[in-house]
């Protein structure tokens, strides 16, 4: 995993905004229509390839393949892991009981024909669909032709958001379940680094799940709870080496209050047992922007490297560079130039569909990322 050696890198959290050719397709193969996949693979393709190059113009120097053809970044495992054969059944919608009004209205803005369905855990887990997985590394190695960015990385579920996501009616405890996926993903995760690229691993359980699968635990309870997660995430990526590893933790990808929310402080020393060595985290959306400054007081260990959001990825407002470059620079002060990387909150596109942020502001907002950590390069050497 590249280094912030001469000057910020950037990067992102890995879901971008997909063309609206590709987006019946995916929801039609969700739902089990009949769909031309010749058809399907070529739209993919054709996708991976402008969205490489759209990130390399913006100014990005780790670029991923947008995760253009998977419904969503976690549900994606449905169709390559064996065991999920339950009926289809629609997701329950984010919920706040502080504010029932505010999330029923945000529920009925999801079209209808843009639902994400859920197939519950119903037989013995274990890597079945190799082929759309190695179509995934094609795609993106053949996107990757004619450009030379800084770095590469693939996004793959972790076992604990997977754990959370789709029920499970097959395994007798979550704990079960959370290594049975494990030791199934440890194929995809394998292979990604196998392929030259670094694997990053989406850990939004490790935050989201205290407001909205955990909220009835006390903090220590929880803690326990996550720190399974963990476990089972290290036990996965065992055989991979921590630099070419990173991960995402956040706390939900949606505009909301957030009032619920676990702090980061009552979690991060959990998430440092975590093997990979970059951790991408919430660092710019009005919940979470403050606590940049807990690494005043939390060391981080050696090889470990930080990819704070400077960017929040559920308002269309476009950040300042000079304000990327503050925050960057807040980072670095504490942490070292060279163990910041430029990020974004989340995603852009964490499924399929109607994006909240307008495409042609994803793009400003990562031109404006580029211009800020380039200010701040400035400032740091």
């Amino acid at each position: 995993m590249k280094r912030s050696t001469e000057r910020i890198l950037t990067t992102h959290t890995g879901s971008l905004p997909r063309p609206a050719t590709l987006n019946p397709l995916i929801f039609a193969r969700e739902k089990g229509d009949p769909v031309d996949e010749a058809e399907f693979a070529a739209a993919v393709r054709r996708a991976v390839y402008d969205v490489v190059r759209a990130q390399i113009d913006a100014g990005i120097d780790i670029v991923n393949d947008g995760e253009q053809g998977k419904p969503s970044y976690a549900t994606y495992v449905q169709n390559r892991l064996a065991g999920f054969d339950g009926p289809l059944t629609v997701p329950a919608a984010i919920s706040d009981p502080d504010f029932p009004e505010y999330f029923a209205r945000m529920a009925k803005q999801r079209p209808p024909d843009e639902i994400l369905y859920r197939r519950p855990c119903t037989g013995p887990i274990s890597y079945k669909n190799v082929a759309e997985l190695q179509q995934e590394l094609d795609d993106f190695r053949a996107a990757l032709e004619g450009v030379a960015p800084e770095d590469t990385f693939l996004s793959a579920a972790s076992p604990g958001i997977v754990s959370l996501f789709i029920p499970n009616q097959y395994y007798p405890t979550h704990e079960a379940y959370l290594f049975a996926l494990a030791d199934a993903l440890k194929t995809e995760y394998d292979a990604i680094v196998a392929a030259g690229f670094v694997l990053q691993v989406d850990c939004p359980d490790l935050a989201l799940s205290r407001p909205n699968y955990f909220r009835n635990l006390t903090l220590e309870e929880f803690r326990a709870k996550i720190a399974t997660h963990v476990e089972a995430l290290n036990h996965a990526t065992r055989d991979i080496p921590p630099d070419r590893m990173r991960m995402h933790v956040c706390w939900g990808n949606y505009e909301g209050p957030h009032t619920r929310d676990v702090p980061f402080r009552d979690i991060v020393d959990i998430v440092l047992r975590a093997r990979p060595s970059g951790i991408s985290f919430e660092a710019a959306n009005p919940r979470h922007a403050h606590e940049w400054k807990l690494w005043q007081d939390v060391k981080l260990p050696d090889g470990k490297v930080l990819i704070p959001g400077v960017l929040d990825s559920t308002t269309n407002f476009v950040e300042h560079p000079e304000l990327v470059a503050e925050r960057l620079i807040r980072f670095a002060e504490l942490v070292g130039r060279e163990n910041v990387i430029a990020g974004t909150d989340c995603g852009f596109s964490t499924g399929a569909g109607t994006p909240r942020i307008d495409p042609r502001i994803t793009w400003t907002k990562f031109r404006a990322m580029a211009e800020g950590a380039a200010l701040a390069s400035q400032a740091l050497w």
